[in-house]
């Protein structure tokens, strides 16, 4: 599509948090669009939107209700035409998204699964009981638990920078992020070690970035078009079906992850107690065109197989 569908009386408006993570995923799809479409430097620009997850840090995020705490705002400015487009970190977004948004275009995954960061052991197993280990995520809490119930996890809030400093102050032993947002922050080398998927699962749609817009505008449809990958919309479809089928928030500790080989779909996906003490786990495959129904299935046998009461939403 030629750079005249580019209205020349303004640039395009990207609205995206503020964190330097969220920034470069901006610059990523601005550099994909320019490319795509030969635009010039000044024919994309990047609007930072302050979220509720950004603005509140002395909370936990599942105490301030969980979801769209790092969209809501965006999305709003999407509606209102203050944006044209929105970039998110797909496993903030929530499985419902607002009448008149959608996301069609997902970029390249990055590596989805989690990295252990510590300067005094070199694996989670390696640290002496007792050690502190700051995670702000149920679901990393809960895994930790499960595979050291001897380790003592502290509440740990901020970006990929905050959280990197508190860990060289001594404040925790270790702390766990995701490989793809250190990989993409130029960060890679921070990582102690990375755990396997049959380890730690991840957290759904970790490692995705999605492009959303407003359901009838057709003309970012066709300039979003050449920046979205199919394997990585196929499985991220995957996971987020098992996700809407559970009704996930951040107060249960959900993970999951869908793999893509030729049109066929593998899924693992698991549910934990918050001590961690409990877990439930289902593995599906089946065809690349049935994603999310397979993904919704596995969401299924899950909450049979956990029975009621299990989630945090049933208590």
């Amino acid at each position: 599509m030629p750079s005249s569908a580019i209205p020349p009386s303004r640039p395009l408006r990207i609205g995206t948090r503020g964190s330097p993570l969220a920034l470069i995923q901006a610059r990523l799809v601005a550099a994909g669009l320019r490319s795509a479409h030969g635009l010039g430097e000044d024919a994309v620009e990047i609007c930072v939107i302050k979220t509720t997850g950004d603005r509140v840090q002395d909370r936990a995020l599942s105490e301030l209700g969980g979801k769209g705490l790092f969209t809501k705002e965006i999305e709003e400015a999407l509606l209102q035409g203050e944006v044209d487009l929105a970039v998110h970190s797909m496993k903030d977004v929530p499985t419902v998204l607002p009448p008149g948004l959608i996301i069609d275009c997902l970029l390249p995954r990055e590596d989805p699964r989690d990295a252990f960061i510590s300067r005094v052991a070199s694996s989670l197993g390696d640290l002496p009981g007792g050690a502190k280990v700051g995670s702000s995520s149920l679901r990393r809490q809960a895994q930790v638990k499960a595979l050291r119930p001897d380790l003592e996890i502290v509440p740990f809030r901020g970006n990929v920078d905050t959280r990197l400093e508190k860990l060289e102050r001594g404040d925790v032993a270790a702390t766990l992020l995701a490989v793809a947002g250190l990989t993409r922050m130029g960060r890679h080398d921070e990582i102690t070690a990375t755990f396997t998927a049959e380890e730690m699962l991840p957290a759904l749609a970790q490692g995705a970035v999605g492009v959303q817009r407003r359901e009838d505008d057709q003309r970012m449809a066709g300039l979003l078009t050449p920046l979205h990958e199919r394997a990585t919309g196929i499985c991220v479809a995957a996971e987020r079906g098992f996700l809407i089928e559970l009704d996930g928030s951040c107060r249960t500790p959900i993970a999951g992850l869908a793999t893509l080989d030729g049109d066929q779909v593998s899924f693992r996906g698991q549910v934990l107690t918050v001590d961690g003490a409990r877990s439930v786990e289902v593995e599906r495959a089946g065809s690349a065109d049935a994603a999310e129904a397979l993904g919704r299935a596995a969401g299924e046998e899950v909450r049979a197989q956990a029975g009621p009461g299990f989630f945090m939403d049933e208590a």
